[in-house]
């Protein structure tokens, strides 16, 4: 490839004279665009590999309207996204499938409420094709502010309430954005019924915190199974293990005679693990524990390892991109209209349980 120093780089005008084409065909070709013949793509592809041609970003922005940029927000401090291996695992999925795609990822956090008006110009600026978010809570604005400016955004995770039911309401749907989710309450439902099934007669729930419908379809999930639980046999946490050690003392300070706990996620799990522990209650022998998440690092890690409902982050996170870039025309067959899809869970039996 040829050095590109300042004033010898290669033009468009270059590249059509050296291919035998018009400077409209090689504009096509780079850019993505239709119409042109296999044979002159083929042409203007090696005129490009054999002048070291690189396209201007500003100016493909201004011929595509497409920055080449996606931002991932998520609606949480930095402190908890750097210490919870959900966030990695989900970012991993997401960035594979955008580079996959040429597609840069700009990572924007919610350290506090007054990052919304930040976010906001920045989205309403022009700078990325589209969204990603996650985490979001109940009374989170971002679903507004996308909608507001029109920017094509996929969740992680259902917005907003339901009823109860487990399907989101129409007011959930914020200007039809599609969103990933796991079968939270299938999974929760699943680890309570093993629970039963090993004899546990008194079982507990950690919650997670309430304004997320994550954590409510898991709760929604447990008073399925047990739908005339004592309600102090619930606690809720906030999907830390601070949060799930204070739920877990809380839960044997109002009823010792617990033996079994299901914790809304693997993190507040080990908390609680550490806290039965300090209290002299042996797991599985007389309090059985069950997780949810199956992030390795934390649930084979544990003693005793977890068991755990599985979701498959890192996958859930390359559907989000794969379904954001499809909205955005990125794919196979075009711009696709936007959809939502829930992925299925599974129990992995481990010591705790």
């Amino acid at each position: 490839m040829p050095e590109q120093r300042p004033g010898n780089r290669p033009t468009l005008e270059a590249v059509a004279t050296h291919a035998g084409v018009s400077r409209a065909t090689v504009s096509r070709v780079v850019n993505g665009g239709d119409g042109v013949r296999a044979h002159l793509v083929d042409k203007v592809r090696e005129a490009v590999r054999d002048l070291g041609y690189v396209p201007n970003p500003a100016a493909r922005t201004l011929v595509t309207r497409r920055t080449g940029a996606v931002a991932v927000i998520i609606a949480e401090p930095e402190t908890r996204i750097f210490s919870d291996p959900f966030f990695s695992r989900q970012l991993r999925g997401i960035s594979k499938e955008l580079t996959a795609h040429d597609t840069q990822l700009v990572l924007l956090l919610v350290e506090d409420r007054g990052d919304y008006e930040r976010i906001e110009r920045y989205l309403a600026g022009g700078h990325v094709d589209g969204a990603l978010a996650f985490s979001l809570h109940t009374d989170d604005p971002l679903p507004a502010i996308t909608r507001r400016i029109g920017m094509p955004t996929v969740y992680g995770g259902r917005p907003g309430w339901t009823d109860g039911s487990g399907e989101p309401t129409e007011s959930d749907r914020p200007g039809g954005a599609a969103y990933v989710d796991a079968d939270n309450r299938g999974g929760a439902r699943e680890a309570v019924r093993y629970l039963v099934s090993r004899g546990r007669e008194r079982i507990a729930h950690i919650a997670g915190p309430l304004d997320q419908t994550s954590a409510v379809d898991r709760l929604s999930g447990f008073r399925d199974v047990l739908p005339g639980a004592d309600p102090a046999l619930v606690a809720e946490g906030d999907f830390t293990v601070a949060g799930g050690a204070r739920a877990m003392g809380e839960l044997l300070d109002r009823c010792p005679d617990i033996d079994a706990v299901f914790a809304a996620n693997d993190l507040m799990a080990t908390g609680a693990l550490r806290v039965l522990r300090e209290r002299g209650r042996a797991v599985p022998a007389e309090v059985a524990l069950v997780g949810f998440d199956d992030a390795e690092a934390v649930a084979e890690s544990a003693d005793p390892p977890l068991t755990t409902v599985r979701q498959d982050i890192e996958g859930m996170g390359r559907l989000m991109a794969r379904l954001l870039l499809e909205t955005l025309g990125g794919g196979p067959e075009g711009r696709a209209a936007p959809r939502s899809v829930v992925t299925t869970t599974s129990l992995v039996r481990r010591a705790s349980a």
